[in-house]
């Protein structure tokens, strides 16, 4: 990866550009490698449907817009995510008493019971994930990759 930002234009720019240097094809790849062993370790459930179930853990009963945020995901694909959930029993919604607009999220006893078997799970994942990397390495990635966030 280029140690130095350097302004180019036209073709410097185009001889000199190099797909494995950017940081989003790079990126891309450690996520591809991360999905990969997450799908061999979590079968039947996505990492977007993971998180939700993580965060709701985490945080008890929130809105459907706030499970959004706080797992970066849109409205269209947290609505999504939810319904799924729901549809296999992993989460309960109701209208909020005092916003009928709004639709609280929470764990069922089935998504409290399915968290807490594969947290251990999910730590394997990132644990895997971060194999090649020492615990130093580890840190500095986390580190820089939240400066980007």
């Amino acid at each position: 990866m280029a140690e130095a930002a350097v302004e180019r234009t036209g073709e410097s720019a185009a001889r000199d550009y190099r797909l494995d240097d950017q940081i989003g094809f790079i990126l891309r790849k450690a996520s591809q490698r991360h999905l990969s062993i997450f799908a061999k370790l979590v079968p039947g459930l996505t990492p977007m449907q993971f998180a939700a179930l993580a965060k709701l853990f985490e945080l008890g009963p929130v809105s459907q817009n706030g499970l959004g945020r706080e797992t970066a995901m849109d409205a269209a694909t947290i609505k999504g995510v939810v319904d799924r959930l729901s549809q296999r029993g992993l989460l309960t919604t109701r209208q909020n008493q005092t916003d009928r607009r709004r639709m609280v999220v929470e764990l069922s006893p089935a998504g409290t019971a399915l968290f807490a078997r594969l947290a251990e799970t999910a730590c394997q994942v990132s644990d895997r994930t971060l194999a090649p990397l020492s615990p130093a390495e580890r840190k500095s990635l986390a580190h820089l990759l939240a400066k980007l966030t």
